[in-house]
């Protein structure tokens, strides 16, 4: 008998990071750590494309910044920066008003009427990032998230003839040596078919798969993707185009942020626009609760719709009058109205 794959009965907020949950870039707590002038790091970081492509060589300006930290690593800049250095550096983040507590507060906007209850329609929350995924696990916010996609470093690696050995030598003093995955603002993308196909879910499901649209766990119809600007466009347009929706956010000390939200909107690149201000009573807040359920309400309507569609009224028994007769029949034993002379 044939089945879906998937109920389709999760939301999913999927989330930029840098000036969306937070008012800096989170790599800010590493800077100060290692006392590295945080705003001569990232000049240098926008000089290497221009200044290797005099020497010859063509350097992808997304893997720009990770490769410059690990010449600061190389160069004794940062010394013994490891993944657990990144866990702790993670921990300073500063939020934005209201984060991380809206990331349970709105797991109860599916929960808190009966008949979102009754279809079991749940919420998860994703960080789609070009930062660094362990300072994100490390952060306040990484309870609430279901998964991350960020830039990651290998530490120790493996060496010729690895496939050989037993054991592994791992000290206690391991620096980053490699790159182990980049997210750019292009494969972000990649990581909301992963989410859209469950194939972070179910490792069987490989995301270059052609899956029916019914089979898909998370349709880009329940899906709102939420980042700070133009660098989110690519996100921003596959999430639209497939019916799913963009959300802008704006510092709201930053009036150029908010020319450039309201730029995109004009522009159809996202839906709406309001403050990084997460508390329960602000503009965001209220429009992200709006939008949520107005979502459960679609998902309700189409799962009992279907319900009606496939389901058949039970058999009922055969009368050997006509419908006219029934009605005959019940009028005759209805009370007759007396007249003004009785």
């Amino acid at each position: 008998m044939a089945t879906t794959l998937f109920t389709q009965n999760t939301i999913a907020c999927v989330w930029d990071f840098d000036k969306t949950l937070i008012p800096e870039y989170m790599q800010s707590p590493l800077f100060r750590r290692y006392e590295v002038d945080e705003a001569n790091f990232w000049r240098e970081t926008n000089h290497l494309v221009e200044q290797y492509r005099k020497r010859g060589y063509r350097l992808s300006s997304e893997i720009a910044y990770l490769n410059h930290l690990l010449t600061y690593v190389l160069a004794g800049r940062m010394p013994k920066l490891n993944n657990k250095v990144f866990r702790e550096c993670g921990a300073e983040i500063k939020f934005y008003p209201g984060i991380p507590e809206f990331f349970q507060r709105s797991k109860s906007y599916v929960t808190e009427h009966e008949t979102y209850r009754k279809h079991e329609i749940n919420l998860e929350h994703y960080i789609v990032s070009t930062g660094i995924a362990e300072m994100i696990r490390g952060s306040a916010i990484a309870p609430y998230i279901d998964d991350i996609w960020a830039c990651e470093f290998i530490e120790n690696p493996l060496q010729p003839g690895f496939i050989g050995q037993e054991e592994f030598d791992i000290t206690a003093d391991a620096e980053i040596a490699q790159i182990g995955t980049i997210i750019d603002n292009t494969t972000k993308t990649r990581a909301l078919f992963e989410i859209n196909k469950g194939s972070n879910k179910n490792p069987a499901i490989d995301v270059n798969a052609n899956i029916a649209l019914e089979d898909r766990r998370i349709p880009f119809q329940n899906m709102i993707y939420i980042a700070d600007g133009p660098s989110d466009i690519p996100s921003f347009s596959v999430v639209k185009k497939n019916g799913g929706m963009a959300y802008g956010v704006y510092h709201p000390g930053r009036p150029e942020e908010f020319r450039q939200n309201d730029a995109l909107r004009q522009a159809g690149r996202i839906d709406h626009y309001g403050p990084a201000d997460y508390t329960e009573t602000s503009s965001t807040a209220q429009w992200l609760k709006l939008h949520i359920q107005a979502i459960c309400d679609r998902i309700v309507a189409d799962r009992e719709a279907a319900v009606a569609k496939r389901v058949s009224r039970p058999p009922r028994h055969l009368s050997s009058q006509t419908p006219e007769e029934e009605a005959a029949a019940r009028a005759a034993k209805e009370p007759k109205q007396g007249t003004f002379l009785e």
